[in-house]
């Protein structure tokens, strides 16, 4: 099998896989708080990849151990959480649109930490993506202040962070196995998620007789097992075998199945919506696009 049919196979699985997180954060969020919804997928993740890649652990430096603990928060435990807070009041559907952002900021981060060279037509993709953003942000605002909106403010923050680890892991984790990586993440949060879970009023003697609790709670799992212990294995594979911009070329598809997620869950997507959205595509594309090489 050759790199580039692996390279397109990881982005499309992946695009399918994450571009169905969003809807199942928000139906975990029926029985569960934002607080348990994340600590939850984070804790059910920790065991599912200790169960499979406990061997990838052996030989990793203490050098290496710091920059997993860095991409564990910045990559994993922040973005989590701000997700879960984010989907109360902002659609899934717009969640995923405004996480596109995050090869936009994965860019200028590199610009500004790792010297890397931004073309003129990225720059341009750049003012593009935040024209859409602003855009969609002020779609949900509500400007008398009084309305709850702008938790979707928590999901460009989210974009950041993922930007933050792209860049820390295609720089001092290369070559590190990458479900060691998963695994040494979720093992660097796990303790935090577990203290956070255990101050959020969960019901542990009698969760199993509430109905929502459980649904909430099964999707949760499935979340867990796909959308962060599978995805973020592959996603770490895909890195190895691409540069930073092709993997986080991801993002123009995600949108794709979240918003037909969100309209068959019966969210409304409107027209200006919709131009942001494009707008947010068109940014990433002129960003991530490459010249080919001469033959």
């Amino acid at each position: 099998m050759s790199v580039t049919f692996k390279k397109w196979a990881y982005l499309f699985t992946l695009s399918i896989i994450w571009g169905s997180s969003y809807i199942l954060i928000k139906k975990g969020l029926v029985g569960l708080t934002p607080l348990q919804v994340g600590s939850f997928r984070i804790l059910f993740t920790t065991v599912i990849l200790l169960v499979f890649g406990y061997k990838t652990l052996k030989g990793l430096s203490r050098e290496q151990w710091k920059w997993i603990a860095h991409t564990g928060f910045y990559g994993t435990f922040f973005p989590t959480f701000l997700f879960s807070f984010a989907e109360t009041e902002v659609d899934s559907s717009v969640a995923s649109v405004l996480n596109g952002l995050t090869p936009l900021f994965t860019l200028i981060l590199a610009f500004f930490f790792y010297k890397v060279k931004i073309a003129k037509k990225q720059v341009f993709g750049v003012l593009v993506g935040f024209l859409g953003t602003l855009l969609l942000v002020a779609q949900e605002f509500s400007f008398n202040a009084t309305g709850d909106s702008k938790y979707s403010l928590l999901v460009v923050c989210a974009s950041v962070f993922y930007g933050i680890n792209v860049n820390i892991l295609k720089d001092k984790l290369s070559g590190v196995s990458p479900m060691g990586i998963a695994l040494g993440n979720f093992l660097m949060i796990a303790p935090a998620a577990l203290l956070i879970l255990l101050f959020s009023d969960f019901n542990w003697t009698g969760f199993y007789q509430e109905t929502a609790v459980v649904k909430s709670m099964g999707y949760i799992l499935v979340l867990a097992l796909f959308g962060t212990a599978v995805a973020k294995v592959m996603f770490n594979k895909l890195l190895a075998l691409s540069s930073v911009v092709f993997a986080v070329s991801i993002t123009y598809l995600l949108p794709i199945v979240a918003i037909g997620w969100g309209l068959f869950d019966g969210e409304n997507f409107g027209g200006l919506q919709w131009v942001a959205a494009f707008l947010i595509i068109c940014g990433v594309y002129l960003v991530t696009e490459t010249k080919k090489a001469p033959k």
